[in-house]
């Protein structure tokens, strides 16, 4: 029992002086820079085991935002909820054009909403509180999807359950970034973009099994699996430690220390990481005056916000909807049957989740900006042949139309080898401490709002009985990737490898974009950082010194 209360004391807070903080906010932030990626995971192994707790909540986002696209592509849920179709002799069951909008807007309306909100309120809150509630209501969203016998009740379960996924995945991106160790930063957000394809894949694996059904288990399976991923996470949740960042924000520093201990960090260690945190808050006060929506659009936040947002928003402008949601939706047009689309649809998600797992070995040694100009660059091309065979195809060419489908598995590993990672990196990192969840949540929003757009705009620009484009609708995303290409190329900094606290300096100096890669900030310059006398290593010695 003495020896615990030992334990804790080691925790107690210790005012310290503006220059004490500062060296060792100062030695914290050195240590950042020497430990490589294999140190960071074997001294913080908590640390990185809650990021993994975190990225296993984006999964049961992702996956139930997979399922509602995929579901689609399931000829008894189009017999159940929509109607039959006459073309080419052939009887093909479809969904009315409102409804088809609905399915996929509704949950991407309430994604939106979810993300506005969660910025105010696990600022108010807290992080953890809030994933608790989500979680709660993710059980009500897959029931009402689970049971659902007409349109309207299903619509309602997709709406709830986008709403939670707005929240969860605004909340559980800020959380890796706030607790993720620097070297291993880049990786963790990298992972984000796994999170999908695994989500996407499994989804795929399901529906392949059970997509062919002459029942409504075709499709009420694989909402049927929800319910796995949502207990996992349930959990786990009640031992989940608070962001240490957002207790430092409301100058709760003791129970700063307290989780930072949670996170598996030593007292000494603790102690240097709140003085961290309270020395990079502090130099950016100024620039964020108070921690609301409109502070990400002042001053230096501006540019920052900005560039945050742009890859995950462009990512949409350059055809990632059309090729992941319609993909055996398509294939079944280009004359697949629906087994067959099936398995074209798993071996897209194999090929997505071999290419994030190479970029988890690029996103660092490459950088973030070349791995997005050089991904956006192949995407677009791969655009544009998917339109000329389209244009092939459309003259009894069926090999032409079967080409297409395999030029969109092949955009789908250029997506994820370089582009779909990277910009989750690039939206957890480059924003400011104070400011992070909210403007992930604008980037988020500003995402949703286009796929919403796309969600209403898409089924009367592809299905066949509207202006039934089908694969020709890739021109259009590939002028749109030309576009957006010369944008990153103007806009994108390079932010690998530097620390919360030196993107704050690049960004409050107003370094031009190219420059970012080799300049030299103020704490690097400065020389080798002290710790405070008496606040020496405690690691080193008996624990006799309650700090």
């Amino acid at each position: 029992m003495t020896a615990e209360k030992d334990d804790l004391g080691q925790f107690e807070d210790k005012r310290l002086t503006r220059v004490e903080e500062e060296q060792l906010g100062n030695l914290a932030h050195e240590e950042e820079h020497e430990e490589s990626k294999l140190e960071a995971l074997r001294r913080h192994p908590r640390a990185c085991a809650w990021c993994m707790y975190a990225l296993v909540v984006v999964v049961l986002t992702a996956f139930e935002s997979s399922a509602s696209g995929s579901i689609l592509g399931i000829p008894e849920f189009r017999k159940d909820f929509g109607y039959a179709v006459v073309s080419g002799g052939k009887t093909q069951y479809t969904l009315s054009a409102n409804w088809q909008s609905a399915f996929l807007g509704g949950p991407v309306a309430a994604s939106t909403i979810g993300t506005i909100l969660v910025g105010p309120l696990a600022d108010r809150f807290g992080r953890r509180p809030i994933v608790m509630i989500n979680l709660a209501l993710t059980f009500g969203a897959i029931s009402m999807e689970f049971v659902a016998e007409t349109p309207a009740l299903f619509f309602g379960g997709r709406f709830l359950s986008g709403l939670t996924i707005g929240f969860l995945t605004s909340i559980m991106m800020t959380y890796i970034s706030d607790i993720a160790p620097m070297p291993l930063r880049g990786l963790f957000t990298c992972l984000v973009a796994l999170t999908y394809t695994l989500a996407g894949f499994i989804a795929s694996i399901i529906l392949k099994f059970t997509g062919s059904y002459n029942n409504r288990w075709a499709y009420r399976a694989i909402f049927c699996s929800q319910y796995g991923f949502a207990v996992i996470c349930s959990l786990f949740v009640w031992f989940m430690p608070e962001s240490p960042w957002w207790l430092v924000s409301k100058g709760r520093r003791s129970q700063a220390l307290i989780n930072l201990s949670k996170l598996g960090y030593a007292p000494d260690v603790a102690h240097r990481r709140l003085a961290y945190m309270e020395s990079t808050l502090e130099k950016v006060r100024a620039e964020t005056e108070a921690s609301t929506y409109l502070e990400c659009l002042r001053k230096s936040n501006r540019r920052r916000t900005i560039i945050s947002l742009a890859p995950a928003s462009i990512q949409l402008l350059a055809g990632v909807s059309f090729s992941f949601s319609y993909f055996t939706y398509y294939a079944q047009l280009a004359g697949y049957s629906t087994p067959e689309a099936f398995r074209l649809y798993v071996g897209l998600r194999v090929l997505a989740v071999a290419g994030n797992v190479i970029s988890w070995f690029l996103i660092d040694r490459v950088g973030r900006r070349r791995l997005v100009l050089w991904g956006l660059f192949a995407m677009t091309v791969v655009l544009m042949l998917i339109g000329a065979l389209a244009v092939v195809g459309e003259h009894g060419n069926t090999t032409a139309l079967k080409g297409t489908v395999a030029l969109m598995m092949v955009y789908g590993f250029c997506y994820q080898v370089s582009y779909a990672p990277t910009l989750y990196t690039i939206l957890a990192e480059v924003p400011t401490s104070r400011l992070r969840l909210k403007t992930i949540s604008i980037g988020l929003t500003v995402e949703g709002a286009l796929s919403l757009t796309l969600a209403f705009v898409l089924p009367r620009l592809f299905n066949v009985d509207k202006a039934n484009l089908g694969g020709k609708i890739a021109f259009i995303f590939g002028g749109l990737g030309v576009i957006s290409l010369v944008y990153l190329w103007f806009a994108l900094p390079e932010t690998a490898g530097r620390t919360f606290q030196e993107l704050d300096e690049m960004f409050m100096k107003g370094i031009p974009t190219r420059k970012f890669a080799g300049y030299v900030c103020d704490s690097k310059s400065t020389g080798a950082a002290t710790e405070p006398k008496g606040l020496e290593d405690t690691t080193k010695e008996t624990k006799t010194v309650q700090i």
